[in-house]
């Protein structure tokens, strides 16, 4: 009985390490591209390693990032019932605010998407399409992005899977949190459109 929380325990802290991998900023230092922290907006994610000029890159990046997310979510579910929604809410927590780099991560989206379509692929390919559509329609990575994770939640709802309603409206809501700096923007008139460099 003493050893009923290790299993949940372990899926918490080996999600939480899967997602704290900063791939974006290995896979540019390691190419040469430089420090990720000082280009663009100084993110970790994707679409910053895109304004480094290399697509391959921000390709590995934003696969890698969803990969750790959907890994996390099966490594969660082969430890304990259950697991795979804790530890893929772990990964995307360690995507955001890794230990490794002072908490100051990534914001998220492609981490999410993993979980999302790991532990509900029907949602998980409406995420996709909605911030593929958002992106390309109005040119704003992060209109795309939030939106995409907004869909996450409304997508299980009507699709009858209400048990996910709850985690994937946390990471939604976190998303929508690690994106206010592109929400004031947006009202400004001065977000950066996909292809331009930001101020």
């Amino acid at each position: 009985m003493q050893h009923l929380w290790f299993a949940p325990a372990a899926a918490i802290v080996v999600g939480y390490l899967l997602g704290s991998v900063p791939f974006g900023l290995l896979l540019t230092r390691w190419t040469g591209a430089g420090d990720l922290r000082q280009i663009g907006s100084g993110n970790i994610g994707a679409t910053n390693v895109l304004r480094t000029g290399r697509k391959g890159l921000a390709a590995a990046t934003l696969l890698l990032d969803m990969a750790k997310g959907a890994v996390a979510v099966w490594v969660g579910n082969s430890l304990v019932d259950g697991g795979g929604a804790m530890a893929g809410c772990m990964a995307f927590i360690g995507h955001c605010y890794p230990v490794w780099l002072r908490f100051a991560g990534g914001k998220g989206v492609a981490t999410m998407l993993g979980v999302v379509a790991a532990l509900y692929w029907p949602s998980g390919i409406i995420f996709a399409v909605v911030w593929i559509a958002a992106v390309l329609a109005l040119r704003y990575s992060s209109v795309g992005g939030m939106s995409g994770a907004v869909s996450a939640p409304l997508s299980a709802v009507l699709l009858g899977e209400v048990a996910l309603l709850q985690p994937f409206l946390a990471l939604a809501l976190i998303v929508l949190w690690r994106h206010r700096a592109n929400i004031a923007r947006l009202v400004q008139g001065t977000e950066p459109k996909v292809g331009k460099k930001s101020g």
